[in-house]
Protein backbone atom coordinates (compact mmCIF):
# COMPACT_ATOMS: atom_id res chain seq x y z
CA UNK A 1 0.00 0.00 0.00
CA UNK A 2 0.84 3.40 -0.75
CA UNK A 3 1.35 5.89 1.92
CA UNK A 4 1.90 9.10 2.92
CA UNK A 5 5.30 9.70 5.26
CA UNK A 6 5.89 12.96 6.96
CA UNK A 7 9.45 13.08 5.42
CA UNK A 8 7.41 13.06 2.18
CA UNK A 9 5.52 15.70 3.00
CA UNK A 10 7.76 17.96 3.87
CA UNK A 11 10.18 17.48 1.07
CA UNK A 12 7.62 17.41 -2.02
CA UNK A 13 5.80 20.47 -0.51
CA UNK A 14 9.19 22.07 -1.89
CA UNK A 15 9.53 20.30 -4.93
CA UNK A 16 12.36 18.70 -5.87
CA UNK A 17 15.51 20.75 -6.37
CA UNK A 18 16.77 21.19 -9.71
CA UNK A 19 13.75 19.48 -11.23
CA UNK A 20 12.32 21.16 -13.88
CA UNK A 21 8.48 20.85 -13.96
CA UNK A 22 8.02 21.59 -17.32
CA UNK A 23 9.39 17.71 -18.41
CA UNK A 24 7.74 15.07 -19.61
CA UNK A 25 6.47 13.00 -16.80
CA UNK A 26 4.48 11.63 -14.73
CA UNK A 27 3.39 13.44 -11.57
CA UNK A 28 1.27 12.00 -8.26
CA UNK A 29 -0.32 14.98 -7.22
CA UNK A 30 -2.42 15.41 -3.64
CA UNK A 31 -4.32 19.18 -3.43
CA UNK A 32 -6.28 19.47 0.06
CA UNK A 33 -8.90 22.24 0.96
CA UNK A 34 -8.06 24.47 3.83
CA UNK A 35 -7.67 23.20 7.38
CA UNK A 36 -9.48 19.68 5.96
CA UNK A 37 -12.30 20.94 5.18
CA UNK A 38 -15.25 18.36 3.83
CA UNK A 39 -16.04 20.48 0.43
CA UNK A 40 -16.41 17.83 -2.11
CA UNK A 41 -18.74 15.56 -0.28
CA UNK A 42 -19.24 12.23 2.28
CA UNK A 43 -18.06 8.34 1.57
CA UNK A 44 -21.10 6.02 2.27
CA UNK A 45 -19.81 2.51 2.12
CA UNK A 46 -16.31 3.33 0.63
CA UNK A 47 -18.35 4.94 -2.32
CA UNK A 48 -17.48 8.57 -2.53
CA UNK A 49 -20.83 11.08 -2.77
CA UNK A 50 -19.95 14.09 -4.42
CA UNK A 51 -21.25 17.51 -3.27
CA UNK A 52 -22.07 19.71 -5.84
CA UNK A 53 -18.07 21.73 -5.23
CA UNK A 54 -16.68 18.24 -5.89
CA UNK A 55 -18.79 17.27 -8.70
CA UNK A 56 -17.17 21.41 -10.23
CA UNK A 57 -13.98 20.19 -9.05
CA UNK A 58 -14.16 16.80 -11.01
CA UNK A 59 -15.36 18.44 -14.01
CA UNK A 60 -12.53 20.69 -14.15
CA UNK A 61 -10.15 18.28 -13.43
CA UNK A 62 -11.17 16.18 -16.64
CA UNK A 63 -10.86 19.60 -18.89
CA UNK A 64 -7.20 20.10 -17.46
CA UNK A 65 -6.03 18.63 -21.11
CA UNK A 66 -8.41 21.12 -23.40
CA UNK A 67 -6.45 24.01 -21.18
CA UNK A 68 -3.14 22.57 -21.36
CA UNK A 69 -2.91 20.16 -24.87
CA UNK A 70 0.57 18.69 -23.85
CA UNK A 71 -1.12 16.92 -20.42
CA UNK A 72 -2.81 13.49 -20.27
CA UNK A 73 -4.69 12.92 -17.12
CA UNK A 74 -4.45 8.71 -15.45
CA UNK A 75 -5.67 7.50 -12.36
CA UNK A 76 -7.88 10.04 -10.61
CA UNK A 77 -10.14 10.19 -7.13
CA UNK A 78 -11.90 13.05 -5.18
CA UNK A 79 -11.95 12.54 -1.59
CA UNK A 80 -14.05 14.82 1.05
CA UNK A 81 -11.13 17.22 1.49
CA UNK A 82 -8.74 16.34 -1.12
CA UNK A 83 -7.94 14.94 -4.14
CA UNK A 84 -5.52 12.93 -5.63
CA UNK A 85 -4.52 12.15 -9.26
CA UNK A 86 -1.78 11.54 -11.80
CA UNK A 87 -0.71 14.18 -14.61
CA UNK A 88 1.42 13.48 -16.97
CA UNK A 89 3.17 15.96 -19.03
CA UNK A 90 4.32 14.89 -22.36
CA UNK A 91 6.01 18.21 -24.27
CA UNK A 92 6.44 15.75 -27.46
CA UNK A 93 2.70 16.86 -28.58
CA UNK A 94 3.26 19.67 -31.09
CA UNK A 95 1.30 22.34 -29.52
CA UNK A 96 1.48 25.58 -28.18
CA UNK A 97 2.55 26.29 -24.46
CA UNK A 98 -0.65 28.51 -23.74
CA UNK A 99 -2.27 27.80 -20.87
CA UNK A 100 -5.51 29.12 -19.05
CA UNK A 101 -3.37 31.38 -16.99
CA UNK A 102 -4.54 34.61 -15.46
CA UNK A 103 -3.56 37.89 -17.24
CA UNK A 104 -1.13 40.38 -15.58
CA UNK A 105 -0.84 44.32 -15.69
CA UNK A 106 1.71 45.89 -18.00
CA UNK A 107 4.05 47.39 -15.68
CA UNK A 108 4.13 51.02 -15.26
CA UNK A 109 7.04 53.15 -15.06
CA UNK A 110 6.61 53.66 -11.21
CA UNK A 111 7.12 49.61 -11.35
CA UNK A 112 10.15 48.26 -9.22
CA UNK A 113 12.16 45.90 -11.85
CA UNK A 114 13.90 44.57 -8.83
CA UNK A 115 10.22 43.14 -7.21
CA UNK A 116 9.49 42.22 -10.86
CA UNK A 117 12.75 39.90 -11.10
CA UNK A 118 11.60 38.68 -7.59
CA UNK A 119 8.17 37.58 -8.62
CA UNK A 120 9.01 36.24 -11.96
CA UNK A 121 11.75 34.02 -10.31
CA UNK A 122 9.36 32.95 -8.06
CA UNK A 123 5.89 32.47 -9.75
CA UNK A 124 4.94 29.04 -11.91
CA UNK A 125 6.60 28.26 -15.20
CA UNK A 126 4.91 28.63 -18.07
CA UNK A 127 3.47 25.06 -18.75
CA UNK A 128 4.62 23.48 -15.83
CA UNK A 129 2.92 21.18 -12.92
CA UNK A 130 2.83 24.18 -10.65
CA UNK A 131 0.99 26.45 -13.84
CA UNK A 132 -1.10 23.36 -14.54
CA UNK A 133 -2.52 23.19 -10.65
CA UNK A 134 -2.68 26.69 -10.01
CA UNK A 135 -4.92 27.10 -13.15
CA UNK A 136 -6.88 24.28 -11.87
CA UNK A 137 -7.34 25.51 -8.53
CA UNK A 138 -8.01 28.86 -9.47
CA UNK A 139 -11.57 27.53 -11.65
CA UNK A 140 -12.10 25.63 -9.10
CA UNK A 141 -12.32 28.75 -6.57
CA UNK A 142 -14.07 30.42 -8.83
CA UNK A 143 -17.01 28.25 -9.40
CA UNK A 144 -17.20 26.48 -5.89
CA UNK A 145 -17.50 30.27 -5.10
CA UNK A 146 -20.68 31.08 -6.97
CA UNK A 147 -21.90 27.96 -4.30
CA UNK A 148 -20.39 28.94 -0.99
CA UNK A 149 -18.07 31.66 -1.06
CA UNK A 150 -16.20 30.34 2.04
CA UNK A 151 -14.65 27.57 0.15
CA UNK A 152 -10.67 27.38 -0.36
CA UNK A 153 -7.47 25.45 -0.93
CA UNK A 154 -4.34 25.00 1.46
CA UNK A 155 -2.50 27.47 -0.79
CA UNK A 156 0.12 24.51 -1.91
CA UNK A 157 -0.13 20.75 -3.33
CA UNK A 158 1.96 17.67 -2.56
CA UNK A 159 3.82 16.02 -6.10
CA UNK A 160 6.10 13.25 -6.16
CA UNK A 161 7.43 12.03 -9.34
CA UNK A 162 6.28 8.64 -10.81
CA UNK A 163 9.61 6.88 -12.07
CA UNK A 164 9.24 2.91 -13.04
CA UNK A 165 5.87 0.90 -13.53
CA UNK A 166 5.72 -0.90 -10.23
CA UNK A 167 5.69 2.40 -8.45
CA UNK A 168 3.10 3.49 -11.12
CA UNK A 169 1.07 0.64 -10.44
CA UNK A 170 1.10 0.77 -6.38
CA UNK A 171 -0.02 4.71 -6.80
CA UNK A 172 -3.33 3.69 -9.12
CA UNK A 173 -4.07 0.88 -6.31
CA UNK A 174 -3.87 3.77 -3.55
CA UNK A 175 -5.74 6.37 -5.64
CA UNK A 176 -8.44 3.64 -6.72
CA UNK A 177 -8.64 1.94 -2.93
CA UNK A 178 -8.85 5.30 -1.38
CA UNK A 179 -12.33 5.72 -0.43
CA UNK A 180 -12.52 2.29 1.14
CA UNK A 181 -9.69 3.45 3.66
CA UNK A 182 -10.84 6.78 4.37
CA UNK A 183 -11.74 6.25 8.10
Amino acid sequence: MYSFSRKRRIHNSLRYPGRDYTRPGKYFVTICTENKTEWFGTITNSEMQLSEIGSIAKKLWYEIPKHFPYVSLDEFIIMPNHLHGIIIINKSVKNSMVGSLHATNLPSFDDNPQKNETMSSISPQSGSLSAIIRSFKSAVTKNAHLVNNDFSWQSRFYDSIICTTGQLSRIRKYIKNNPGNWM
